[in-house]
């Protein structure tokens, strides 16, 4: 009797034996997936990237001088959902593959300032107090960044809504958080930063305030190219001697993206649509006024959500940010900049595809199942089958 108990115990322990390696191979193959598309394909992605060179030596008549270079980060339309728009899936993946991709470049490339062009928010025009809370809330921690590294951000219509809804309380909520600085100098490099929504031209009580501002700052950069030690300058600070970068959200007047390409560039049959004056890119009266008053070396801006280089007047280039999220592209990417006060050099950095990242998953999916179907006996295993295949060709 104690024979048959012996051998019905040991009956059992086989099949429960051979559960327990399935649910561990099971788990081992799942773990292993969620970690290389939820944390390693970031880091394999933007491993590859690497700030361009920049010429450091700058000439002052016959001395030869040595400028400091500038490790800057160029987002844009991150587009975090709110309340009413986008599935709840949809809001976690998004943003959780936004927040990997963004501190996986901090840790990696290690910039000193970040600019996000526009359109932080998708909802930023019509939400509640409590909605626009939230979002900053959830904004912070995605974006969260160490104190040494700065963090600029310039309004999108997404952000204070197109001109027609914008108002004093949306743009004062998004400046708040934001900061309305317009001029930011450093390393002897000028930075300006526009809210290109109030760029209107209809005389409305913001876009004269926007408009007086970007005159002052024109004053200003004047006053440090031009007429250093003049009285009509006042007695404040001058500015570092440098052409300004300017960033923006709407790009400068272009009358579609014909001319562009790439891989992050418009889709072929959405190059030749002709641009909306004021809701697709700027009005060519806005864009004259700006490359005017500010005299830009280099213009970066966002909306499209595409990558495009134009050149306005022959001399003055530009450079459409894709968007940073997979919402709005399969294949997103980031720009790097190396700057110093007289030279630049640009670089694009790609994130991880999401196709890419949907196919390992299903293919992951497939093997579980053929790997479950052959642990119960339902399907040979491969690796079983070619050995016995191989063992009836050797005894031929």
């Amino acid at each position: 009797m104690a024979m048959i108990e012996v051998g019905f115990e040991r009956q059992n322990f086989h099949p429960l034996k051979r559960k327990s390696a399935l649910l561990l191979k099971l788990i081992a193959v799942v773990f292993a997936v969620l970690l290389f598309c939820e944390f390693l394909i970031y880091y394999l992605a933007i491993f590859q990237c690497n700030w361009p060179e920049v010429k450091t030596t700058a000439y002052d008549g016959e001395q030869a001088s040595h400028e400091p270079v500038l490790k800057a980060m160029f987002l844009a339309d991150t587009h975090l959902l709110g309340e009413f728009l986008g599935h709840w899936l949809d809001k976690l993946r998004r943003e959780w593959q936004m927040e990997r991709a963004f501190q996986t470049a901090l840790w990696l490339l290690q910039p000193e300032v970040v600019f996000i062009l526009g359109d932080v928010f998708d909802e930023g025009k019509w939400s509640t107090p409590e909605a626009w809370a939230d979002d900053v809330e959830r904004f912070q921690k995605m974006f969260r960044h160490p104190s040494h590294v700065q963090l600029k951000v310039v309004a999108g219509n997404h952000d204070i809504g197109f001109h027609y809804e914008m108002n004093t309380y949306k743009v004062e909520r998004f400046e708040k958080v934001f900061s309305s600085e317009r001029l930011f100098s450093w390393k002897g490099i000028n930075f300006v930063m526009v809210n290109s929504v109030a760029l209107n031209g209809d005389g409305c009580g913001i876009c004269s305030e926007a408009e007086a501002e970007l005159i002052e700052v024109s004053h200003r950069l004047n006053c440090s190219r031009e007429a250093r030690g003049s009285r009509r300058c006042g007695p404040g600070p001058l500015l570092p001697v440098s052409a300004p970068v300017l960033l923006q959200h709407y790009p400068l007047y272009r009358r579609s993206d014909a001319n562009c390409s790439g891989d992050d560039a418009a889709p072929p049959e959405e190059r030749n649509i002709p641009f909306k004056e004021n809701y697709d890119v700027l009005s060519r009266e806005a864009s004259q006024k700006l490359l005017w008053w500010l005299q830009p070396r280099l213009v970066l801006s966002g909306h499209t959500h595409s990558a495009c280089e134009v050149h306005h007047g022959g001399r003055v280039p530009e450079f459409s940010v894709p968007s940073f999220s997979w919402r709005n592209r399969n294949n997103p990417s980031f720009i790097m900049g190396s700057i110093t006060p007289t030279d630049y050099a640009l670089s694009k950095c790609y994130l991880p595809r999401e196709d890419v990242v949907l196919v390992i998953y299903c293919g992951a999916v497939g093997f579980l199942v053929v790997l479950t179907l052959s642990h119960l006996g339902l399907l040979a295993s491969p690796f079983l089958s070619g050995l016995n295949l191989l063992r009836k060709r050797k005894t031929r």
